[in-house]
């Protein structure tokens, strides 16, 4: 053993400082690898690769048990069932009620900046509605709608346009054809509006035939299912299009129309889209009934519900709120009122503050929106905000309350205040949503992983020894020396001992075992 400590001293003596530089540099390199890495993952995945893989493999191998997993419970409660399907239904996708045009809107922004407003997931998940929607069993019936049947699963612009185009050839009635290029070819609202309003005509025609035939089979019945889907889409548009075009009462007749027209398709939310144009018009009082019908609580809510709510209350008190007054004397009734709807309305989407209050940039919104998501705050801010500024010391009021909710929620996230848990799939289906250039709202804000915190110790710990190492090697040597024999210290202490203890002899016997 003595002799092993000898040669161990020997070896540590031998030992250059270009050793401890090479040593100490490698070290650094390594671990500022591991750091890029990490935070690579961690900006992409929400997650540090490291602690995913300890989980995932090492934990099964040691034997532990994964709290996260979920366990089969039979005496849940309703009420915890109901909260399990709520945070699934809080994590589907839906269409955006105000999506914009893909011709006039989005390829113009393409053409000036360069840059794809529209990500593939969205545009697949359109097409997918679009097949839904506007095709039937029976379109291979009548060769015009053969043609859209495959034009809608097209990938590519240009071969949509095409199909359309042939599809008009063989039926100059073909309403989806004019659908599709008014959505899709023209530049213009203008342009857009004169497609829709022949793809109305054309529409109205299939509609009224189809609903005389519509108790004649099934396959009746689907067909009149796919148009009454048609023509709400067209109306629907040509409603969007007077707004856009500023025919805000037009608008306003034609969303009613519809709605009192087709009671059932309360699913599409066009009272979204009624409730914008409503704003613009300053009807405040109609936009109370609006919301007296749909601010139920048996209905999904949205944030468009929300923070309209939060703005006509806010609008009795903005004109006059002062913070000061309001700390020296107390909130009024009205004031209370106000704040606890912004507090409500935060805590459906704490992502909307930050873009009405221009804290961060908005983009073109996405086709179609996660409730309580990035996406979603995206969609109403970019229509709504224009709204908040005219309410004079609305921007003002929300400014210094909404911060305030996040105090009355329970932290972790595991209960709600006044809604449902905030759903943990916001941040993956987001990402996939919005475009690559934009940075997606986090909620809550992940804390950065151990194993960051960890490597990024350790690189700059090993890149200043290499530092020092090549800047002063003899000193350096010297405390590398002094640290090794210091750390062996207990080692030799406790070999001396055993050897005091034990006779000569037996290390002899054991080595010749």
């Amino acid at each position: 053993m003595f002799n092993a400590d000898s040669s161990l001293t020997a070896f540590l003596n031998t030992l250059t400082p270009k050793f401890y530089v090479a040593l100490t540099g490698t070290s650094s390199l390594i671990s500022g690898l591991i750091l890029i890495f990490e935070w690579w993952y961690f900006r992409k995945y929400g997650t540090s690769f490291i602690e995913q893989v300890s989980v995932s493999h090492l934990r099964p191998l040691l034997g532990a048990v994964d709290n996260n997993l979920p366990s089969v419970n039979f005496t849940a409660s309703n009420g915890e069932a109901e909260s399990n399907r709520q945070n699934v239904s809080e994590c589907k996708v839906w269409r955006n009620p105000l999506n914009l045009f893909r011709g006039a809107e989005y390829s113009r922004y393409t053409w000036v900046t360069g840059r794809e407003p529209l990500t593939y997931y969205d545009m697949n998940l359109s097409a997918q509605d679009h097949q839904t929607f506007f095709t039937c069993d029976t379109d291979h019936v009548r060769p015009a709608d053969a043609v859209m049947q495959k034009a809608w699963r097209e990938r590519h612009a240009q071969a949509r346009m095409k199909a359309a185009y042939q599809a008009l050839e063989l039926n100059n009635e073909c309403a989806t054809a004019y659908v599709l290029l008014a959505e899709e070819e023209t530049t213009t609202i203008l342009e857009a509006e004169k497609l829709f309003k022949q793809a109305l005509k054309a529409g109205e025609l299939c509609y009224r035939r189809s609903q005389q035939l519509q108790h004649h089979g099934p396959q009746q019945e689907a067909q009149h299912r796919r148009d009454t889907n048609v023509l709400v889409y067209i109306k629907r548009r040509l409603a969007m299009c007077a707004r856009k075009l500023g025919r805000i009462r037009e608008a306003v007749k034609l969303m009613r129309d519809l709605m009192k027209e087709f009671p059932l398709l309360s699913m599409l939310n066009i009272h979204e889209n009624l409730l914008e144009a409503l704003l613009e018009l300053q009807a405040y009082a109609d936009v109370q009934v609006v919301l007296a019908k749909y601010d139920d609580i048996s209905l999904p809510k949205s944030a468009t519900i929300c923070y309209t709510a939060a703005l006509l209350k806010a609008r009795a008190v903005s004109d006059k709120f002062s913070p000061e007054a309001a700390s020296r004397r107390g909130l009024s009734t009205a004031e209370m009122n106000a704040v606890e709807a912004i507090h409500r309305a935060v805590e459906f989407n704490p992502h909307v503050p930050k873009y009405l209050l221009e804290m961060k940039s908005l983009i073109l919104p996405p086709e179609h929106i996660l409730k309580r998501g990035d996406s979603e705050a995206i969609a109403y801010a970019f229509f709504h905000l224009q709204h908040w500024k005219r309410v004079e010391g609305a921007l003002n009021l929300l400014h210094c309350t909404w911060e305030g909710t996040f105090r009355m929620i329970p932290y972790p996230l595991e209960k709600g205040h006044l809604f449902y848990p905030y759903p943990s799939c916001t941040e993956t289906a987001d990402r996939e949503l919005l475009p690559s250039f934009h940075e997606v709202s986090v909620y809550p804000k992940k804390e950065l992983p151990f194993f960051i915190l960890f490597t990024a110790g350790l690189c700059s710990f090993t890149a200043m020894l290499a530092l020092l190492t090549h800047q002063f090697p003899e000193l350096m040597g010297v405390f590398a020396k002094a640290f090794f024999s210091t750390l062996f210290a207990p080692f030799n202490f406790v070999m001396e001992k055993i050897e005091s203890v034990l006779p000569s002899s037996f290390w002899h016997l054991l080595t010749r075992i």
